[in-house]
């Protein structure tokens, strides 16, 4: 996808999941390529996550869903393929246009867990010792209290 906005003029190729690739190609059946999906202005696609996230506040009460904005969904994708799918960071940095190495490692990765530290350990042979962790944990990152994620 050509990202317009706000990174102009950035071409970024992300996956998506099975039921959201079905619906693109049926919605872009015998249309021109570079003809847009969805041609909305940004603005519509800010109202809309405004009003899901008041939907949200509605159904839960939880007065968090009133600060959601675009970046969320954005945040929420890269936390979920590192956290969840176990991604490499310099590839969820490739996929989303993250650039600033500092800036994600702070605000995505979060710390590094316990159990993960203890598996790289495993890893090489010349370092001695093991670190006590939590047999249960798999994530490798854990996300820190600031970072935002709708997982």
């Amino acid at each position: 996808m050509w990202n317009d906005y706000p990174k102009r003029g950035q071409y970024r190729e992300t996956p998506i999941p099975n039921e959201l690739a079905s619906s693109v190609r049926t919605l872009s059946y015998e249309r021109d390529p570079d003809e847009p999906i969805v041609d909305v202005e940004p603005n519509s696609i800010y109202r809309w996550v405004k009003r899901a996230g008041e939907r949200r506040y509605a159904a839960t009460g939880d007065e968090g869903w009133t600060l959601l904005d675009v970046h969320d969904l954005r945040r929420t994708w890269g936390g979920h393929l590192l956290w969840n799918c176990g991604a490499l960071p310099a590839v969820v940095m490739s996929w989303g246009g993250w650039e600033d190495w500092e800036t994600f490692r702070s605000h995505y990765l979060g710390m590094m867990s316990p159990a993960a530290a203890e598996r790289e350990r495993e890893k090489i042979s010349f370092v001695p010792g093991t670190v006590e962790s939590d047999p249960g944990a798999d994530q490798v990152f854990e996300p820190t209290v600031q970072s935002r994620s709708l997982y």
